[in-house]
């Protein structure tokens, strides 16, 4: 395998260089081609095809480069005044009680029990009079239909900490705080 790399390395090496903008990488992952075919190597079905399995292999391993790469932008520091706190929530909270009266009622009252109240559902199925795998059903089931209310009715920005703005869509006023 050492004489077949010595002889294909340069090749490898103008492929990776055309395609990736750091030239300090190349001998990284070229490095990693390598240990790669070498543990691998009893995968190698014949070896005439060698070279396509070493290009496959290099290819790969520029992939996981470019997704090891994550850009980010620098965050200024007046954002992290911008995150939601506790009131803002509150009020996102407030915003959403009028669209569990959209549900049906079959679904409403184990949904407010649920996530209004936190109770547990055990609980509930109690004051539901049903089973406890009832009270889940509705309970996810009402949770589906309340997600697509929210998507219906409702412009919700997410951000990486959650919901950062929520606002009832014009045709939606009705449900405004």
């Amino acid at each position: 395998m050492l004489a077949d790399w010595l002889n294909l390395k340069e090749q490898l090496r103008h492929y990776v260089l055309n395609k990736i903008d750091d030239v300090d990488a190349v001998d990284d992952i070229l490095q990693e081609v390598y240990i790669k075919a070498s543990s691998n190597l009893h995968q190698l079905k014949s070896q005439d095809s060698l070279k396509s399995w070493l290009y496959r292999i290099t290819h790969n391993v520029m992939m996981d480069f470019y997704r090891g790469r994550e850009m980010h932008d620098e965050l200024s520091d007046s954002y992290v005044d911008e995150v939601p706190e506790e009131a803002a929530l509150q009020k996102m909270a407030q915003c959403l009680r009028p669209m569990f009266d959209c549900l049906p009622e079959k679904y409403r009252l184990a949904m407010i029990l649920a996530e209004v109240y936190g109770l547990p559902q055990q609980v509930i199925a109690d004051r539901l009079g049903i089973s406890l795998s009832g009270a889940k059903s509705r309970i996810q089931r009402g949770r589906v239909k309340f997600k697509d209310l929210l998507l219906t009715n409702c412009d919700i920005e997410v951000g990486r900490e959650g919901i950062v703005d929520f606002k009832p869509k014009p045709q939606c006023q009705h449900l405004a705080c």
